[in-house]
């Protein structure tokens, strides 16, 4: 099983904020850029907007269990970071695995036959 670390710093976000490419659903908005690194970088992010603690938590343990459904199939040395929306909410992480594997499909960082 592929492995992937997480992205904290705040520069690491704004960097992917300004470089990076973005695709918009109403569930989950995904940022993507190629790193210089070689392995796979995620960061989530979850406002207020979304609701207290409970809230944000569940959406950032939903976007991380849909992250690892594709990750097999992300190639290295990608950046990402996923920001959740209001709805997603009531949405669960198969939905989220799907509608990321189609934004990274149009962002072009999905390889199907991807190995470790």
């Amino acid at each position: 099983m592929k492995s992937y670390a997480k992205l904290k710093s705040n520069g690491s976000f704004r960097r992917l904020y300004h470089r990076g490419k973005s695709f918009v659903s109403p569930v989950i908005v995904t940022y993507v850029r190629k790193g210089k690194g070689n392995g796979v970088y995620l960061g989530i992010t979850a406002t207020k907007k979304l609701g207290g603690a409970v809230q944000r938590n569940r959406a950032k343990r939903v976007i991380t269990a849909a992250f690892r459904e594709c990750l097999p199939c992300i190639p290295k040395g990608s950046e990402l970071v996923i920001v959740a929306r209001t709805r997603i909410l009531g949405v669960k992480s198969t939905e989220v695995a799907k509608i990321l594997k189609n934004q990274l499909v149009s962002a072009g960082f999905w390889c199907e036959n991807e190995s470790d």
